[in-house]
């Protein structure tokens, strides 16, 4: 029996779910990577972004290159900018309605 696509799109959203990773794919929208300079930017232990890079590599998301000793990461597809681009979007309307409702908030305060 096939999986609905709502699981499928659920399973998707899990495998974004960790900072380590969504950072990788931030990284990468500029071009591929070799993963001493994911490192270097990330600043987390090698063990973890290994693992989160194993993550992304199984789902599909990135591919790694190997070149003698370097290996090199880049995004399987442009979709994931755009993906990327649009929570941005919706983080800032989401802020700017949450800025906006403090305010709203402080001005209905009473003076003391």
């Amino acid at each position: 029996m096939p999986v609905p696509l709502y699981e499928a799109k659920a399973e998707f959203f899990r495998m974004l779910g960790h900072p380590v990773r969504i950072r990788v794919l931030e990284l990468l929208q500029d071009g591929p990577l070799p993963v001493r300079d994911l490192l270097t930017s990330i600043e987390v232990e090698a063990s973890n972004l290994s693992q989160q890079l194993a993550v992304l590599r199984r789902s599909g998301i990135v591919t790694a290159t190997r070149t003698g000793s370097t290996v090199v990461y880049e995004l399987a597809g442009g979709d994931v900018a755009e993906l990327l681009a649009a929570a941005r979007r919706i983080l800032s309307v989401l802020a700017a309605g949450s800025q906006e409702l403090l305010e709203e908030l402080r001005a209905a305060e009473p003076v003391r």
